[in-house]
C-alpha cells in the first residue's frame, strides 16, 4: 500500500504484537507459569474390602471431588506388577492419583466438610493407615 496508509502485513503485525503484550500481564504471567500438582497414595486396600473402597470411590469420593474448584482428574489404580526400581512396601495393591490445578486448591478441598465425610469411606477400607503421599509439580 502506498501513501501514509498501513499495509496488511504491517496491521496483522502490529495485531500480533498487541495480542503479546496483553498476554504479559501479571496475571496472565502467572498463570502460564503455574502447573497442576499430582498427588499419589500408595494404598493398602484389604482384599476382602475391595468391591466396598471401589463402590464408594466411584459412587461418592470422585463425584464429591469433582464439584470443587480446581479438580482435574482423580484415579484409583490397580497394581498389575512391578515392572522395575525398587519393591514397594508389602501389600501396597492400588495407587490413589489426584491431578489438581495447585497445591492451595487442593488444600481447599481436602479441609472442606465434604472431603471429611467422604474420605473414611476410602480410609476404613485399609490394612494400614500409615501410607505413602508423594506430591509431584507437572514440570
Amino acid at each position: 500500500m502506498s501513501g501514509d496508509g498501513i499495509g496488511r502485513r504491517e496491521a496483522l503485525a502490529a495485531m500480533a504484537g498487541a495480542a503479546a503484550a496483553a498476554a504479559a500481564t501479571p496475571a496472565a504471567a502467572a498463570k502460564a507459569k503455574s502447573r497442576p500438582i499430582l498427588l499419589y497414595c500408595d494404598l493398602k486396600v484389604d482384599p476382602a474390602r475391595e468391591a466396598e473402597m471401589l463402590e464408594h470411590f466411584h459412587t461418592r469420593f470422585k463425584p464429591a471431588g469433582a464439584k470443587f474448584k480446581g479438580f482435574i482428574d482423580l484415579k484409583m489404580l490397580k497394581l498389575r506388577t512391578l515392572i522395575q526400581g525398587d519393591a514397594l512396601p508389602p501389600g501396597v495393591n492400588y495407587r490413589f492419583q489426584l491431578t489438581y490445578e495447585s497445591e492451595e486448591l487442593r488444600q481447599i478441598w481436602i479441609k472442606s466438610d465434604v472431603h471429611q465425610a467422604v474420605w473414611p469411606g476410602i480410609e476404613n477400607t485399609l490394612i494400614d493407615k500409615n501410607f505413602h503421599v508423594s506430591l509431584f509439580d507437572v514440570a
